[in-house]
């Protein structure tokens, strides 16, 4: 009986752990995804430099690989985002888990696909996503801006803007609105994807969780937006030697501005016993 028990007890924990797995590939898909989006969605051809300079000051970006919009009369459309942001230093977070949704009636007809990144650009824009069931133009706080041709939905230009809108599309509709649609935090996700319990403001604020998947999507961001990497430290002096003191000597020429080099010091006799 008690080897009867012990076999049950070990295939449920495969099964819970099979499950876990699995749960969690769905999410690392998505953040793939979101790290090839963000690339081609910031090649915008002769927009580039800009994008990259304004993710370049953005405080938090939001990833959505695909947003899908259909209509014939009542349309609507949605998708899958993550939510990064950077702390003071310029590291980025790894990814919170939002869904983005929404729908409209008209007349119009088609269907369309789009890549969109929104760069949010200050506190007052990531706190107003961070803190209740977000909605595209209902705030009147957070200035909405776009970046590219054929994009509508924009309530100021992109400079000065809280939120910015850069997207690449295709399909029959003609630009990308995100006025009427929401987004919404998907704590299971994160749950999912982290091995715990967090909010997306625990993932992108405190930065108190963290998953080594996410590392190419942060990497990405680093190299787009400039983002200087902090270099290694340097090599510990041999032992045996004193480490290395800066002194100041002439300039060559007889120029009047001082040169610094490194000189190392000799190396301490050995201690008599």
């Amino acid at each position: 009986m008690r080897h009867l028990v012990t076999f049950v007890l070990a295939a449920l924990t495969l099964a819970v752990g099979a499950r876990d797995a699995r749960a969690q590939a769905e999410q690392q898909s998505l953040v793939d995804r979101a790290t090839l989006s963000l690339q081609e969605v910031m090649d915008v051809g002769d927009m580039s430099a800009d994008a990259r300079s304004l993710l370049g000051r953005a405080r938090a970006a939001m990833v959505c690989p695909r947003i899908f919009r259909a209509g014939f009369i009542i349309g609507g459309q949605g998708g899958d985002c993550v939510l990064v942001a950077r702390d003071g230093g310029g590291s980025w977070s790894s990814p919170a888990f939002f869904t983005m949704g929404g729908g409209s009636i008209g007349f119009q007809a088609g269907v369309q696909d789009a890549q969109v990144v929104m760069l949010i650009m200050n506190d007052k824009a990531l706190e107003a996503i961070l803190e209740h069931h977000f909605k595209f133009g209902a705030d009147a706080g957070v200035a909405l801006g776009t970046l590219g041709r054929g994009i509508s939905g924009s309530t100021t230009a992109a400079v000065g803007a809280d939120i910015v809108t850069i997207a690449r599309a295709r399909g029959l509709f003609a630009g990308v609105s995100l006025d009427g649609n929401y987004l919404d935090s998907r704590r299971e996700w994160n749950r999912a994807y982290f091995g715990n319990d967090v909010t997306a403001r625990q993932v992108v604020v405190d930065m108190a969780a963290h998953n080594p998947g996410s590392d190419p999507l942060r990497a990405a961001l680093m190299r787009i937006s400039g983002t200087t990497v902090p270099s290694a430290p340097a090599a510990a002096a041999p032992q045996g030697s004193a480490v290395p003191r800066e002194v100041i000597t002439p300039a060559p020429g007889g120029s009047a501005t001082p040169r610094v080099q490194s000189e190392a010091l000799p190396s301490p006799p050995p201690s008599s016993r």
